[in-house]
């Protein structure tokens, strides 16, 4: 399971940080926000790189901006292979995805908590995560039910459905699929 779930998860947050990109491009063409600089000084903050004032080498935002899509990725191919698949998976891997962000951004002091944030800035983040999660999602989601069928979670819920007292798991062998 894990093993696909790495490549699996690669391909699919790959997908999903270029939606991303191409409707964050699409959305500045419109509205005249600058490129963001943001990913780069973070990666050159945790991988000990030198910094630059103003703006950053776009090798770098890209490096740390398709990185991170790609590693976070492989979670949520991780949570379709386990059967957390659909909308409802890819709603909760939006909050992991902001929550990532800000973790590396404020942990290095590159970034300010979204509270400080003007309120515009902050919807259009979020807007920008959620088309990542949601697109990474339907990748995720169809490589796993095309290489396992339904996920460990899924078989057991399909035993008897509805969550009941008294139904344990299918036997280890029926859990995995193929």
């Amino acid at each position: 399971m894990f093993k696909r779930a790495l490549w699996q998860g690669l391909i699919a947050g790959t997908a999903g940080g270029v939606v991303m990109t191409l409707g964050e491009k699409l959305e500045q063409a419109v509205t005249g926000r600058p490129d963001s600089h943001v990913p780069a000084r973070v990666l050159q903050r945790l991988s000990g790189l030198p910094e630059h004032p103003g703006k950053q080498p776009l090798p770098v935002n890209w490096a740390m901006h398709f990185g991170q899509a790609a590693a976070l990725g492989v979670l949520r191919s991780v949570m379709a292979q386990a059967g957390l698949r659909g909308p409802l998976a890819s709603a909760k891997f939006t909050v992991v995805r902001l929550t990532n962000d800000q973790i590396l951004e404020n942990a290095t002091g590159v970034g300010a908590p979204p509270p400080t944030w003007p309120r515009r800035e902050l919807a259009v983040d979020v807007l920008h995560k959620t088309v990542y999660a949601f697109v990474t999602g339907v990748v995720a989601d169809a490589l796993a039910r095309r290489s396992s069928g339904l996920g460990p979670g899924q078989r057991h819920a399909a035993l008897r459905p509805g969550r009941r007292p008294g139904v344990g798991p299918p036997p280890r062998g029926e859990a995995y699929g193929r």
